[in-house]
């Protein structure tokens, strides 16, 4: 099954070239994930009682053009498979027009697993009968998030503390504050072109914690490392320019 979600694109949530940045991009995706999955009983209403979360693992983002200031954006969501202590949810973004006329601008594919946040590990939940009739099935037909090597030879690092406001209600560092602090770090210039966001998430990183964020520049867009206070990859991200 389909769902759809409207939204206009807010000021708060634009650059200085009125485009939607990537970070509240991811946003709008994740409230669009969690709202469905609330609605079909197995969100964080219904988990977090039993002291579960959902935690986004990978998350692969094309957008053929960027929205901008006040328009209309549309997202569409479906949950492609249940397999393997992973949930595969895919999306389909566009925007309408003022005569009415709306186009796809992107796609996004992301999974998910459930975080048991005493354990603090990934648990499998998807043989409840509360996932019965959930999987609608249909596939994207773009690459999964790429798997990203370490960068040895950066081009560059910055640091950051986690801080009050970058911590969710799982008791960590929220999704989007990680691809923040990378596109403050280095941004490329992807105004104008088709771009495409792999993020892979891995480890945790908490309230008082160093993040260090490493970035190296490639010809077609920057790739990131951000390493925690244990020196583990607690996220990796690619920015690419496709055109």
């Amino acid at each position: 099954m389909k769902y759809f979600f409207d939204y206009n694109i807010k000021y708060q949530e634009v650059d200085a070239a009125k485009r939607l940045r990537l970070p509240n991009m991811e946003n709008y995706l994740l409230e669009v994930a969690g709202t469905v999955a609330d609605q079909l009983g197995f969100g964080i209403v219904r988990l977090h009682p039993e002291r579960k979360t959902w935690v986004l693992t990978k998350l692969a983002l094309i957008l053929d053009y960027v929205p901008t200031y006040l328009e209309h954006m549309t997202i569409e969501t479906w949950i492609e498979s249940h397999a393997h202590m992973i949930s595969t949810r895919n999306f389909r973004i566009y925007i309408t027009d003022k005569d009415g006329n709306r186009r796809q601008i992107g796609e996004c594919a992301s999974q998910w697993a459930v975080l048991d946040m005493d354990k603090r590990e990934i648990v499998n939940i998807f043989d409840s009968p509360i996932f019965e009739g959930a999987v609608d099935g249909e596939r994207l037909d773009i690459p999964r998030a790429q798997r990203l090597l370490p960068i040895t030879e950066p081009s560059g690092s910055t640091h950051h503390i986690v801080q009050y406001t970058d911590v969710d209600y799982n008791d960590h560092c929220n999704s989007c504050k990680y691809l923040e602090t990378m596109v403050n770090a280095a941004r490329p210039d992807y105004i104008g072109h088709r771009v495409r966001l792999d993020i892979n998430y891995q480890h945790e990183a908490k309230l008082g914690e160093p993040l260090e964020t490493l970035y190296l520049i490639h010809p077609d867009g920057i790739q990131y490392q951000q390493k925690n206070a244990r020196g583990e990859t607690a996220c990796s991200a690619k920015i690419t320019i496709l055109d």
